[in-house]
């Protein structure tokens, strides 16, 4: 996949017209497993939890393990979106690891 169609769906996601967030977002949710590396750097440096959030919903359709160690940090989060999203997208990976993470973070108490 191409970095340029990368790079305009998430300028499209910062647009304030909420269609071309939507239209931005559909691209990525699309394609999110060929552009993990690029959600995961896009989710570091963001700091709108709106638009975290959506990466992170991203990050978890990817169903990738790539996104393992992004996921399994956001289930100590401070909001509880990208705790949920992280849930989610531990459960969608269904590996032997994400497995393992959940079953940690419930024993911790870190799951309600």
């Amino acid at each position: 996949m191409s970095m340029r169609r990368f790079e305009r769906a998430m300028a499209m996601m910062r647009e304030t017209d909420p269609r071309h967030r939507e239209n931005g977002f559909d691209f990525l949710r699309e394609h999110a497993d060929a552009y993990v590396a690029q959600l995961a750097v896009e989710f570091g440096r963001e700091s709108d939890l709106d638009l975290r959030c959506l990466l992170l919903e991203l990050l978890a359709e990817a169903r990738s393990p790539q996104a393992l160690e992004i996921l399994s940090a956001q289930l100590a989060s401070d909001e509880e979106p990208l705790r949920f999203w992280a849930v989610r997208g531990l459960e969608m990976l269904d590996t032997r690891q994400a497995r393992a993470v959940l079953e940690q973070a419930e024993a911790d108490g870190q799951l309600v």
